[in-house]
C-alpha cells in the first residue's frame, strides 16, 4: 500500500485544498490520502475555527471520495500533534511500503525546525504543493505537485471570500466564521 498524507490547520478549508488531495490523487501513485488536519499547528498559538469543526468540514468536503480518508488521529490527541507522531502512527496502522508527506511550499523555509525532521525525512518522501513566490531553489530536489493557486487560509481567516470556498461546505464555513467573530468581538 502506497500513501499520501496531507495535513494542516484547514482553517478554514479552501479550495486549494480541494484541489490539491484531487492532484495528488492524479499525480502521485498512491492507493489512499488521508487528510490530517491538526489540533493545533505546533507553530501556531491557536485556531481560528474549533478543531472539531474544521474536521467536521473536512469529512463533508471529502466524503464521496473513497480514495481519500479524513483522519481524526491529530483531533483527538487534544494537543499539537508533530508530524513524526502522525506518520509513525499511519506507518504502525497500515505499514504501507511507501509513504508522502504533502507539504505547502510556504512551508520549506521552516521544514528543517520540523520535530525530528531527519528522521522523518528518511521515512516519508516530502512532496511540495507549488505557490507562486514560495518555491525555494534550496529544495529543488523534493518532488512536487504542480498546483499555483493563489489562496490561502491565512487570507480567509482575515478576509472571508466565500468564492475560495468549496460550495458543498460554504453554508458550515459562514456559519462557523459568524460565531467566531461574535466570540472575538466580545
Amino acid at each position: 500500500m502506497r500513501i499520501a498524507i496531507f495535513g494542516g490547520s484547514f482553517d478554514p478549508p479552501h479550495i486549494g485544498h480541494e484541489i490539491i488531495a484531487n492532484e495528488a490523487l492524479k499525480q502521485l501513485n498512491i492507493d489512499k490520502l488521508f487528510v490530517i488536519p491538526t489540533f493545533l499547528n505546533p507553530f501556531k498559538k491557536h485556531s481560528l475555527l474549533d478543531a472539531k469543526n474544521r474536521l467536521t468540514l473536512l469529512q463533508k468536503l471529502f466524503i464521496n471520495n473513497d480514495k481519500i480518508e479524513v483522519n481524526d488521529f491529530e483531533i483527538l490527541k487534544n494537543r499539537a500533534v508533530y508530524s513524526i507522531e502522525t506518520v509513525k502512527y499511519l506507518q504502525q496502522l497500515y505499514k504501507p511500503s511507501h509513504i508522502y508527506m504533502i507539504i505547502g511550499s510556504d512551508n520549506l523555509e521552516k521544514l528543517h525546525l520540523w520535530k525530528n525532521y531527519n528522521e522523518l525525512k528518511t521515512i516519508a518522501e516530502f512532496v511540495t504543493v507549488t505557490r507562486s513566490g514560495f518555491l525555494n531553489e534550496n529544495y529543488g530536489n523534493i518532488k512536487t505537485l504542480k498546483v499555483d493557486i493563489n489562496i490561502s487560509s491565512t487570507k480567509l481567516r482575515n478576509n472571508l471570500d466565500l468564492d475560495f470556498i468549496p460550495k458543498k461546505i460554504q453554508n458550515d464555513v459562514k456559519l462557523f466564521w459568524q460565531k467566531t467573530q461574535k466570540v472575538r468581538k466580545l
